[in-house]
């Protein structure tokens, strides 16, 4: 870009341009993973929906490649571009609670740590990002899973209503009753569409205190942490989110120092209930084994909200994967418990997470995110520090997804997926629900503005 560009683009916005030279540049572009290393001409520190626009019909007109920065947790980089606009959302931070009706209204540059404590404040919650430093927006539009949603369903299925700038810079409104298409693909085909600048969600008295906290067990005894945990979820209520992750246990204090550095079997949970009532719901878990750490106790809902953020740093490298499972036989646990014995990065993770719930209950064709059936899901995080263990860990990554590959449906979120091309996306959505996101991304996005995503190339690009 040109300074004349630069200053045209400025005179629009309220918010300030930031560009390579500024101090302030180098600590902007980066996102979660450090193995990302772009670099835009300019980054538009957006204050409004306007300031939005201004930038997405300034890239536009010029050809440049748009990038939308929320939270920046996307393993694909896809919040930041080389030589385009890296439209920045987190200055718009705004959120109203109306505790009567219990809804909020959110702008899309908070986090989920943000906006928990606004809606905590009220006793208030809706599913959110399993690290609090994960944005609402990304997270909401493609996934929304979380330590509520067996209680809550998805953060998708609790969406109200959004705000949204088109790839023509107009703003529009998508909900229920208005541009239903656009929100049908919104829930579901991630950045696809526009960029949503506000949430309006539904909210549902959770804590403020909570049963929850952290299991650890000795890393060869994975198996059966998987299989007493898979026994015992298929009685569990609603209220008992839960997750495995197969690690290998952090330095930190409350890990026994003979524990520390070896795999180990964590088993994270969050009872959304009385937490007296909690106590007698979960007591099996906190008797199997035992663990060789116990930390569950009430606690507030935004501790549990921060239980596994010390031990997912930002700025390490990053490689991920996800896969939904047609079921957990002996034998997937098996392979599962096997590769993470074998990782090469301390820092990797394999998490096992339980559907069911209330996000079972919610029609699989109501939005675009699918899947509600599926009794199980994977998240594959192969995650290390030093850029020149890549192959290592990529290699890791993928013996993990062919060892669990003969138990998956096929089928994954988009926010659970690296970069990884077109028909993986098609595969992840399934060929139905792609046509339609397709049909939507032809009226809304033809001209494929909003690319930098697990993309829905419109038709008149083929």
């Amino acid at each position: 870009m040109t300074q004349v560009e630069v200053g045209r683009l400025q005179e629009e916005l309220a918010g300030e341009l930031v560009q390579p030279g500024d101090p302030r540049y180098e600590s902007l572009r980066r996102v979660f993973n450090g193995s990302i290393d772009r670099r835009p001409a300019v980054i538009a520190r957006c204050k409004s929906a306007s300031d939005v626009a201004a930038a997405v019909n300034h890239g536009r007109r010029e050809g440049l490649p748009i990038a939308v920065h929320g939270g920046g947790h996307g393993v694909a980089g896809h919040a930041v571009c080389d030589d385009g606009v890296m439209i920045d959302l987190r200055p718009m931070k705004a959120i109203e609670i109306d505790p009567a009706r219990r809804r909020a209204r959110a702008q899309a540059g908070l986090t989920w740590g943000e906006f928990d404590a606004a809606t905590q404040a009220s006793g208030l919650a809706v599913t959110g990002g399993r690290m609090s430093t994960t944005g609402i927006a990304g997270f909401t539009l493609g996934s929304g899973s979380g330590w509520l949603e067996r209680k809550l369903g998805l953060a998708a299925d609790n969406l109200i209503s959004t705000e949204v700038v088109l790839a023509d810079g107009s703003l529009v409104r998508a909900s229920g009753d208005e541009n239903e298409d656009l929100f049908w693909g919104l829930r579901g085909g991630s950045g696809n569409f526009g960029i949503v600048t506000m949430f309006e969600f539904q909210l549902h008295p959770v804590g403020p205190i909570v049963l929850g906290g952290l299991l650890f067990h000795p890393g060869d005894r994975a198996g059966e942490v998987l299989r007493f945990f898979r026994d015992f979820m298929a009685e569990a209520p609603d209220e008992v989110g839960a997750a495995v992750a197969l690690i290998t246990a952090p330095p930190l204090p409350f890990v026994p120092e003979e524990a520390q550095g070896k795999p180990a079997a964590g088993i994270a949970v969050c009872y959304a209930g009385d937490p007296e009532e909690g106590a007698e719901v979960i007591a099996p878990l906190r008797e199997f084994g035992p663990p060789v750490v116990d930390l569950v106790e009430p606690m507030p809902y935004t501790a549990v909200q921060q239980l596994i953020d010390p031990t997912t740093p930002a700025g390490m490298q990053n490689h991920w994967g996800g896969d939904f499972l047609a079921d957990l036989p002996d034998e997937a646990i098996d392979a599962l418990a096997s590769a993470a014995a074998n990782t090469p990065s301390p820092l990797s993770v394999v998490l096992v997470v339980p559907g069911g719930g209330q996000m079972a209950r919610v029609g699989d064709d109501e939005m675009a995110i699918g899947q509600r059936q599926a009794p199980w899901n994977t998240h594959l995080l192969a995650m290390w520090a030093d850029p020149a263990d890549e192959k290592r860990n990529v290699d890791w990554l993928r013996q993990v997804q062919v060892a669990s590959a003969p138990y998956t449906t096929g089928r994954a979120w988009l926010n659970f997926l690296g970069e990884e091309g077109e028909q993986r996306v098609r595969r992840a959505v399934g060929d139905d629900k792609y046509d339609e996101l397709q049909r939507i991304k032809d009226r809304y996005d033809p001209q494929n503005v909003f690319h930098l995503n697990q993309n829905i190339r419109p038709s008149v690009s083929d």
